[in-house]
């Protein structure tokens, strides 16, 4: 597409109204109700879809099935990120009704930061045609470290623990960190010297995971779209739904024993779709990969993984009953 800097200056002001609206609604510290929690994940679904019937009236069926199939891949991905967001929670102790401004904030960080992420990665490939190469072989690993997890167990069991990652203990080190959350107040004053509260770590670990995730959803989407704006909206997208989403199924996170699964055989066939773009860009004359195929193969993968996980924690639930 070829999107005009009024355009891009419109969505990105568009998107920061939205994201204002919903710090709005947020500001008072408060348990988060499934109702609550519903209606906002259906306020967002719906905005996505409009986005799309946009793109649609404006850009023709290739760009809105570029990004509906990439706005599905990110979503899905982050409900896998979910699990580490509950560890992070339980981690730290954050009390309920501060959980909603945690993710807030963290979300908010994510998506200045992805934004970043998401230029680089447009310059390096307008410059490099080879790193989709490097791109695909990467999904491709990640999709195999992926099943070595979930047969192990991890990311998904109430067990495992959040490790916090280097530069969030420097920072402890370096300021210090109340023994206690005060409310929402990030830095406090204590015996004269000013340290940061438990709800600041909280939101950088939370927002410096994120960015973390960002190193397999970003190759993974330009795997589906190369175009800049599609990537940015489809991220902005599945990232501003993400803390509604967190208290509608984070009871239903433990069921999705197969996500993992799901998500790897999806990044492993989008891995395998950017080696065969990048044979393609070097002459080589290969099969490609449709988006109408991409978009259908993504949504039967999570539909066969929701199912058979709900199927298997079914089971797994009722065999107490069977041996009693």
């Amino acid at each position: 597409m070829n999107v005009s800097l009024t355009v891009w200056l419109l969505t990105v002001a568009a998107l920061c109204a939205l994201v204002g609206v919903d710090f709005l609604i947020g500001r008072k510290p408060h348990d988060v109700s499934i109702r609550e929690a519903g209606t906002w994940t259906v306020v967002w679904v719906v905005l996505a879809c409009l986005f799309g019937l946009g793109l649609f009236l404006f850009g023709g069926g290739g760009p809105t099935g570029e990004f509906f199939a990439g706005y599905i891949t990110e979503k899905s991905l982050s409900v896998d990120n979910l699990f580490v967001f509950v560890l992070i929670m339980g981690k730290f102790a954050v009390p309920s009704q501060y959980q909603q401004r945690v993710l807030m904030v963290g979300v908010l960080v994510a998506l200045v930061l992805r934004a970043g992420f998401i230029a680089a990665g447009a310059a390096i490939i307008s410059t490099f045609s080879w790193v989709f190469y490097l791109f695909g072989a990467f999904l491709i690993w990640t999709a195999w470290k992926l099943v070595q997890d979930a047969r192990k167990g991890h990311g998904n069991d109430e067990n495992d623990e959040y490790e916090e990652n280097k530069l969030l203990k420097i920072a402890e080190r370096r300021f210090g960190v109340a023994d206690r959350y005060h409310g929402t107040k990030l830095f406090i004053t204590e015996n004269g010297k000013r340290i940061m509260t438990p709800m600041l770590v909280v939101m950088l670990a939370i927002g410096s995971t994120d960015v973390l995730f960002a190193l397999d959803s970003i190759p993974a989407i330009y795997g589906l779209t190369q175009d800049p704006y599609i990537v940015f909206t489809a991220n902005a997208f599945a990232l501003m739904g993400l803390r509604q989403l967190y208290f509608l199924i984070g009871g239903l996170l433990k069921k999705l024993v197969h996500l993992s699964y799901g998500l790897s055989i999806i990044l492993g066939f989008i891995g395998v779709k950017l080696v065969l773009h990048a044979l393609h860009e070097s002459g080589v004359h290969v099969p490609q990969i449709s988006i109408p195929f991409s978009l259908g193969f993504i949504v039967l993968v999570l539909a066969v993984t929701t199912f058979t996980s709900l199927r298997a924690t079914r089971k797994r639930g009722a065999e107490p009953a069977r041996t009693a």
